[in-house]
């Protein structure tokens, strides 16, 4: 399953990115979709995810009131709209796609895994 992230790129501290999740319909239609963030030498972490219907959204609370989950089953695309970006946002972003159409904030709630995008929020 391919999904394709993108979006990510070098901002400085205070601003906005926004990271894009293509995902094939047949793989993310029914399902609920996550973001997730890695550092070096460090586990992956939940930031956000949102249900099949976007009806239902959570964050982890280091981003909770700057970062927004959206998506648009139109498009078959998640979205994660990315603002105040503080230099410890600094990651590659994963997204993914839920076992069903909740998902939770486990790595094992997900069934599939985009490549990543990197993310850099400069001082």
């Amino acid at each position: 399953v391919q999904l394709q992230a993108s979006g990510g790129g070098l901002v400085q501290a205070g601003g906005s990115l926004r990271l894009s999740c293509a995902c094939p319909k047949r793989t993310c239609s029914n399902n609920g979709m996550g973001w997730f963030r890695q550092t070096p030498g460090k586990e992956r972490e939940f930031v956000a995810r949102i249900s099949r219907s976007g009806d239902s959204t959570s964050y982890s609370d280091t981003v909770k009131g700057r970062f927004t989950i959206s998506r648009d089953n139109a498009k078959n695309t998640v979205y994660l709209q990315m603002n105040s970006l503080k230099p410890e946002d600094t990651a590659v972003y994963y997204c993914a796609v839920a076992r069903g159409m909740y998902s939770g904030n486990s790595m094992t709630s997900y069934a599939y895994w985009g490549q990543g995008t990197q993310v850099t929020v400069s001082s």
